[in-house]
């Protein structure tokens, strides 16, 4: 007959075999502790923090903004000295009257050239009639002459008349064609002039933009880092002044591969925040990563080497804020949080998907 009662050793040994059993099913959320929630705290707060830094250099002559202070979309950040920029903006004001002045006198010379276009014109008309006034006595003298009405004196007097009048006409041609040739120097250097003083419009529009960047304001609203610009400091264009945190938040839950089936855009997420308590903010799914992290690290890992260990890969998961919480505003960029995922959750309706 078998021996049913069994030493204290053995009954012990049997319960932390099951209790060791048990505990590996429930370290791998397997039956019977399998469930539908799954949770990371591979997570924390992102945000886009914006560097501020100058478009111009020059020395900082203020800073009327401190350390984590709240700032409004245009709110002067910083103050570059702004001297120099204002003489080159009234240098290019100066030129470019300059140009606009010389376009104004070649539209005089313009005018003045067509005038003279007529002048010459109204010459040539003059100087035809002459000619043909002094064809006409040429040719009655030298039937004068041929009836001997006239002397040779008188027709040699008339033909000397008419090679002066024709000479009278070719130079009022030759004074025509400099004029016409004047007009289209006029109009061919015109287009120079023009784009003169569009060039000096442009050089008045860099100066302004330049004079305007000496003040830097926020782009927008949200509260600054550390600031690490000081008085006097001399910066140049790219130099970083201080970080502008804006409102706006999100968290990046990095699951591992193996949790993200059945997990669906806009299901609901419970978000515990370190920095609050592990106090729970509800969010939802708003996008998934199209890779691996390791697909977006500079040194990929090689796993053609002949040692290899699989490793469940990590996908991050872009988690919305759900409006309307007054605890969202505590967050920051950078903080540690634990999300929870139940995957047999229906997604919430009326978020898109695609924000």
């Amino acid at each position: 007959m078998p021996r049913l009662v069994r030493s204290p050793i053995e009954v012990i040994a049997v319960l932390a075999g099951i209790g060791g059993v048990m505990l590996v099913l429930y370290a791998w959320h397997l039956p019977p502790f399998k469930t539908s929630v799954e949770t990371t705290d591979d997570a924390y707060v992102k945000g886009y923090v914006t560097t501020i830094s100058p478009q111009v250099s020059g020395y900082i002559t203020d800073v009327p903004i401190k350390d984590y202070k709240l700032v409004k979309e245009g709110d002067v950040l910083a103050q570059i000295d702004d001297r120099i920029y204002k003489q080159k903006v009234a240098q290019a004001r100066a030129t470019l009257a300059g140009q606009k002045a010389a376009l104004a006198n070649s539209q005089q010379q313009e005018q003045a050239a067509k005038a003279g276009i007529v002048s010459s014109q109204a010459q040539i008309d003059s100087a035809d009639a002459a000619l043909k006034r002094a064809q006409l006595a040429a040719d009655r003298v030298t039937t004068l002459v041929a009836r001997g009405v006239s002397t040779t004196s008188d027709a040699e007097q008339a033909q000397a008349t008419l090679r002066q009048a024709q000479a009278s006409v070719n130079q009022a041609k030759a004074a025509l064609d400099v004029s016409q040739q004047n007009l289209t120097t006029i109009i061919v250097n015109r287009a120079s002039l023009e784009a003169g003083v569009s060039g000096a419009e442009a050089a008045v529009q860099l100066a302004d933009i330049d004079l305007d960047n000496t003040t830097i304001r926020a782009p927008q609203d949200g509260r600054v880092g550390e600031v690490g610009v000081r008085l006097g400091q001399y910066v140049t264009s790219g130099t970083q002044l201080m970080g502008l945190v804006p409102k706006d938040v999100w968290v990046i839950a990095n699951f591992k591969e193996t949790q993200l089936n059945g997990m669906k855009l806009d299901q609901p997420a419970t978000i515990a925040v370190d920095a609050l308590g592990h106090r729970e903010i509800k969010g939802r799914i708003q996008r998934f990563s199209p890779a691996a992290g390791s697909e977006f690290a500079v040194i990929k890992p090689d796993n053609a080497t002949g040692n290899f260990t699989k490793v469940a890969q990590r996908i991050g998961v872009r988690v919305k804020i759900e409006d309307g919480q007054p605890l969202a505003s505590e967050l920051a960029p950078g903080m540690s949080v634990i999300v929870s995922i139940d995957k047999d959750s229906a997604p919430l309706p009326e978020a898109k998907a695609g924000d």
